[in-house]
């Protein structure tokens, strides 16, 4: 079986020292990571002609290497990944989520590589994580990311940073094939997409954010400017018959804050951006915003058991035109730590459209089993899904995940 590398050409963007510095010997660092084995069941069906029935299973390898040196002021970390799935072959792809040197000079810090980098705050949207390409054959909720060619420069101080980033290749996202699940009527073709920028993968993105923490107060502020992460799509005609959809990437700049208060039992959270596009490109300019917060309660201490509730509200300027599915969205869930030798954890949440009442409930659940084992569980419902919501695709979609992870 051939596997698809996922944008490979992207490598020819990592400085030479990077790949040079793989050569330093594996004694001197430490090498770790995961082999997993994934269980997909589905309730029904698929939508769609071709679909996966039932599920199936795909294994999963990420292994990764750090290296430290001139008393930890300099690292080295290589993280390759890989995924083989028994149904979809879009889904069996390679990617590099980390190869990197970061170095650390007084109050500077140097990053040259293939990273990952996180912003936000939210729980159940990042709005302001604008950097990485999501994965999307890897799960439906956008937690996973491909590696970003990047440089970044750092500016610290006591209580935060102003970080500046360079961008020198883009990642195309990834989509499920004609048998895998989680995808649109239409099956993307990922092999030719377009771009607004006539350099298409090769335009130069560039990001600068500053973070800041004041007492109880986490403040980030950011703007990037650079080829969209997301895509839209066009479709593709043959004899005057739409038979797939290619993604095109337009140019957009975004501005965007992240708050996180953190009292003494509630934490408040915000995040918003303003995106707008070129004229060219006929996209509406938008903002959108998730705000909400996290609550514990301290009854449960005795026990050991620690619940957390949770609250987000989503707003998309946009309204329901957008193909976005939370534009006048309610997230209310709660977090359930165990506290008990195994790491038992549970989260279970429920997504409540304000304008025509569809809903998506979804359970996420992780426990160390044995010596270097862990058993993650996850499921998704969507129900009372209206015809004109984003989510109908899905309808059909419910499904039990099972994932037997080994570390090492």
């Amino acid at each position: 079986m051939k596997t698809k590398f996922q944008s490979k050409d992207y490598l020819k963007a990592i400085p030479l020292s990077i790949l040079l510095a793989s050569s330093c010997s594996i004694a001197a660092g430490e090498l770790s990571g995961n082999i997993s084995l994934e269980g997909r069941y589905f309730n029904s069906a698929g939508a769609f002609p071709d679909q996966q029935k039932k599920g199936g299973f795909s294994l999963s390898l990420q292994p990764e290497y750090k290296h430290k040196w001139d008393n930890d002021r300099s690292r080295f970390t290589f993280s390759p990944f890989y995924r083989w799935d028994e149904k979809d072959k879009e889904r069996t792809h390679a990617d590099i989520r980390q190869l990197d040197i970061v170095k650390s000079k007084g109050d500077w810090e140097f990053q040259a590589g293939i990273g990952k980098v996180y912003w936000g705050v939210a729980e159940s949207q990042h709005l302001v994580d604008v950097i990485n390409q999501t994965d999307a054959v890897e799960g439906t909720d956008g937690e996973d990311k491909l590696g970003q060619p990047l440089f970044r420069v750092s500016r610290l101080s006591d209580n935060g940073s102003l970080d500046l980033y360079v961008l020198p290749y883009f990642r195309e996202r990834t989509f499920a094939g004609a048998k895998g699940r989680f995808r649109t009527p239409l099956v993307v073709d990922t092999k030719n997409a377009t771009y607004e920028s006539s350099r298409k993968e090769k335009h130069v993105d560039y990001a600068v954010r500053w973070s800041e923490t004041v007492d109880e107060l986490d403040i980030g502020v950011h703007y990037f400017n650079g080829t969209s992460r997301s895509p839209v799509f066009n479709p593709i005609i043959k004899n005057g018959i739409a038979v797939g959809l290619r993604p095109h990437y337009p140019l957009m700049n975004q501005i965007g804050v992240d708050l996180q208060y953190t009292g003494e039992e509630t934490i408040w959270k915000f995040e918003g951006i303003g995106r707008n596009y070129n004229k060219v490109s006929g996209l509406k300019d938008y903002t959108a915003m998730v705000v909400g917060f996290e609550h514990s309660l301290p009854l449960l201490s005795d026990s050991g058991l620690e619940m957390t509730l949770l609250g987000e509200y989503h707003h998309d300027s946009r309204g329901e035109v957008a193909n976005a599915p939370f534009q006048n969205d309610v997230f209310v869930g709660s977090r359930l730590s165990f506290n008990d030798a195994e790491s038992t954890e549970l989260l279970a949440g429920a997504f409540v459209d304000m304008d025509n009442g569809s809903k998506s409930l979804r359970v996420e659940g992780s426990r160390r089993i044995g010596k270097g084992l862990k058993l993650n569980v996850e499921g998704q419902v969507f129900t009372d899904v209206d015809n004109k919501d984003p989510l109908k695709i899905f309808q059909q979609d419910d499904y039990l995940q099972v994932e037997l992870q080994k570390y090492f």
